[in-house]
This record gives C-alpha cells, sequence and structure tokens, in this order.
C-alpha cells in the first residue's frame, strides 16, 4: 500500500504566511481608513492580546457612523474581499447590533470583519485594541455560568440515552461528545481558563483531562457508546461536584442511571 502524506508535514505547513497575514490586516485597515462611511477600527482577537501565532486569523471590528449605511458597507467590502483578495466564501455571525462577516482565502487564512454602528463600537472582550478614532466604553460580555453549563450537560446526556436506544449511533456520538465537552467547559472554568469553543482545554491539568480520554467513541457500535457514555457522565458529575456538591449529589443517581439503561439497552 503506498505511504500517505505525511500528517506531521500537513499540520505544520500553513499555506498562508504570517507575513502574507500581517499585509493583509495592514491593507485592510488602509481600505478601512479610506472609507469615508467608517470612524473607528480596531484589531480584536489573538493579535490583540498579543497571543497570535502562525495558525491565528485575521480579526477586525469596525464602526459604522451611520447604522443606514450599515448593509451597503457590508456589500462593498464584500466585494473588495471577493475581488481584490480572492475569498472563496463567508458567513456571518451576529450578536446583538454586531456582525462578524467571516471570508475563507485559498491560502486557507480565515478573515473575521465585523462591522456595528458607531453607537455601539466598543470592546466585548479584552482583546482588543484600537487603531484609529474612538470607542465607547467597554462591555466585556459575561463568561457563561457554570450552572447553564451543568443544565447542558445533562440535556445532551438525556439524549445520548435515547440516541442509543433507539440505534441512532451518529447522532448518539454526537450527544455523548456534547456531554465531555460541557464536562471539559466547566473544568476550564474553574481554573480560569477560556471556555468558549474548547479553547482552554489544552491548558487543563493532565490528571482533570486524562479520565475523558475513555469517553471517545471509538466504534460507532451500541457496546461501545454505553461505554463511553459511561466514562463521559463520570466525568460529568466529577466536574459538577467540584462546583456545587449537592448539586452534583442530587443529580449522581439520575444520571448515573442514564449511561446504565443505555447499557441495558444494547440487546
Amino acid at each position: 500500500m503506498a505511504a500517505g502524506p505525511d500528517a506531521g508535514a500537513i499540520l505544520n505547513t500553513p499555506l498562508f504566511s504570517p507575513e502574507q497575514r500581517a499585509a493583509l490586516r495592514s491593507a485592510l485597515l488602509r481600505y478601512g481608513a479610506a472609507d469615508s462611511r467608517i470612524s473607528g477600527a480596531a484589531i480584536t482577537g489573538s493579535a490583540a492580546a498579543e497571543r497570535e501565532d502562525r495558525w491565528s486569523d485575521i480579526d477586525l471590528a469596525f464602526a459604522v457612523t451611520d447604522s443606514a449605511d450599515l448593509s451597503n458597507v457590508l456589500a462593498d467590502w464584500t466585494a473588495h474581499m471577493y475581488e481584490q483578495h480572492q475569498a472563496l466564501h463567508h458567513c456571518d455571525v451576529r450578536a446583538g447590533a454586531w456582525i462578524y462577516r467571516v471570508f475563507l482565502l485559498p491560502d486557507t487564512l480565515q478573515v473575521d470583519l465585523a462591522f456595528v454602528p458607531a453607537a455601539e463600537f466598543r470592546a466585548l472582550t479584552p482583546a482588543f485594541r484600537l487603531v484609529s478614532g474612538s470607542a465607547n466604553e467597554p462591555r466585556h460580555a459575561p463568561p457563561p455560568t457554570p450552572e447553564d453549563i451543568i443544565g447542558l450537560g445533562w440535556l445532551y446526556a438525556l439524549h445520548a440515552r435515547s440516541s442509543i436506544a433507539r440505534r441512532h449511533l451518529w447522532q448518539a456520538e454526537y450527544m455523548i461528545s456534547g456531554v465531555r465537552d460541557h464536562a471539559l467547559t466547566l473544568a476550564s472554568i474553574r481554573h480560569g481558563l477560556p471556555a468558549a469553543h474548547g479553547r482552554g482545554i489544552d491548558r487543563l491539568p493532565s490528571e482533570v483531562t486524562a479520565p475523558f480520554e475513555g469517553s471517545l467513541v471509538r466504534r460507532l457500535e451500541t457496546d461501545e457508546l454505553a461505554r463511553a457514555f459511561q466514562v463521559a457522565i463520570a466525568g460529568l458529575l466529577r466536574e459538577i461536584e467540584c462546583v456545587d456538591q449537592s448539586l452534583a449529589g442530587r443529580l449522581d443517581a439520575t444520571l448515573r442511571s442514564l449511561s446504565d439503561t443505555s447499557r441495558d439497552a444494547r440487546h
């Protein structure tokens, strides 16, 4: 059998260079400075927090002076990204008054351009470095609460149990992963690490993450799903106990029964 591509070489060789990324970021800031409808610009994300590495994307935020111009600004900047920077596709993420237009470039660089009316232009996280214009008082979004994460954890667990019972194997794997991911989010909050999108998980102590390795589903078979689910439930309960021992005690028997009944439903 012919050898496949070297995974290490693929993972360690981005198609864009840090120099290309920096040049594009500067070009986009110049483009914003020339747009009379833009009253402020900021670098956000890892570059603003001085955590940029070779895999980081471009994150920029722009204030639009007149909110009535927002749709036209979006349309013009989108055309610019396709015509001048060969964007392949884009998608939007909305949060309040903000619109984050996210572009994929041929060299795999991700470019996140956020636009908001000037009245709402402000730092939503500490990773915000004003480049031009002025910004309103920061209003940092609160982190997720452990209580909300716990609720989502047991909700995924309920659906993992029913998915296994119904022999919906792919859905079961998805739900088991959700149980594990929310447990690890709780651990990230407990250790003062970023909680969103798994950003803090790799910085958790190995004694926290190692027990969760058994919750990874290795085969799409009911026996294997039930086994991984049991490990995920145990990990979720450990993390709940670190937050609220009383709540963990109330949930313990019920959550463990979910994984027990999923094992009974194998046949």
